[in-house]
């Protein structure tokens, strides 16, 4: 027993020893899994905006202050919208050739395909305040332009038709106005609205009113997109040609007559009703009467349509 007493005073300072060393190995520990777990940040940058613009010919006056930084919101805001700003992207090369098409038989230059970018991002979509299609025309204003627009046919939808009576507002907007940034702001504004903010402002161009801040946005939005997709790389995104959207392949039919069951039509023409609604989003609904024998051209899938190697 008195052996045992002996070795007690030894023994202590060895455990002491022993206890500090785990605490230090467990502190060492600690400390790596802290720096492991800090978080990684990345190098965030805005991109620049060039020293000299053109919207549809016109100069845009980056050397007024409020104008470059309007200008940079938009670009920063759509820039960093990834999502977005990558699937409109895809989708324009679908949609682009035939847009261009249409605006160059008309007139108007090429920039007026921005102007969808911001008002759909290139969809059939529609908005709270019932806009529809590509061009987001209001009802109203689709019927002045010359569409139809009922139960059954819906030409907002229809790309084609809803372009050219784009064009045919536009085109009176800038006769008007005189300028074709105007007639732009005219058309998310509206023509009368436009007229009294320049009579009220006593102004004749769009950079120097003080307009509601959508219409304020509206013409850099479309800048902002023209800078993006013009030189996607230069805005970090790198999208293979093969990952965007290819134009579809369809043939056409005439008909003048009433199609009771829009799903025996698809069948008949060797396709179905999903495929029939994706080339002719303006039919609405299940049939299409036709009383007065007006002639419609209906988009027809052709073989392989679905196929993604065709």
């Amino acid at each position: 027993m008195k052996s045992v007493v002996r070795f007690v005073p030894l023994i202590i300072p060895v455990i002491a020893v022993f206890v500090i060393i785990l605490c230090i190995s467990g502190m060492q520990k600690d400390s790596a899994f802290v720096k492991a777990a800090e978080p990684k940040y990345f190098i965030i940058s805005g991109f620049v905006i060039p020293d000299t613009l053109f919207f549809a010919g016109e100069r845009v006056p980056l050397n007024y202050s409020d104008i470059r930084e309007s200008l940079d919101k938009e670009l920063q805001i759509n820039a960093y919208w990834h999502s977005q700003t990558i699937m409109i992207i895809k989708r324009a090369k679908r949609y682009f050739p035939i847009i261009d098409s249409i605006l160059k038989k008309n007139g108007l230059p090429s920039d007026f395909k921005y102007l969808a970018v911001a008002e759909s991002g290139l969809q059939n979509i529609s908005s709270p305040s019932n806009a529809e299609g590509f061009w987001q025309f209001l009802k109203a204003t689709a019927k002045e332009s010359g569409l139809e627009v009922n139960e059954f046919v819906d030409e907002r939808y229809h790309l084609e038709k809803s372009t050219e009576a784009f064009c045919k507002f536009i085109n009176v907007s800038y006769k008007l106005f005189g300028n074709w940034t105007t007639a732009a702001a005219s058309y998310n504004e509206g023509r009368q609205a436009i007229s009294k903010q320049l009579e009220f402002q006593k102004e004749d161009n769009y950079y120097n009113l003080s307009l509601f801040e959508e219409t304020s946005r509206y013409i850099f939005r479309m800048i902002s997109f023209k800078l993006i997709m013009q030189n996607p790389q230069k805005y970090s995104f790198i999208i293979s040609e093969e990952s965007r959207y290819k134009p579809y392949k369809y043939n056409e039919i005439c008909v003048d007559s009433t199609i009771a069951n829009l799903t025996d039509f698809a069948i008949q023409q060797g396709a179905n009703y999903k495929t029939l609604k994706m080339l002719n989003p303006w039919l609405r609904n299940h049939s299409l009467p036709n009383k007065s024998h007006k002639l419609y051209t209906i988009k027809i899938p052709i073989k392989g349509f679905r196929e993604t190697n065709d």
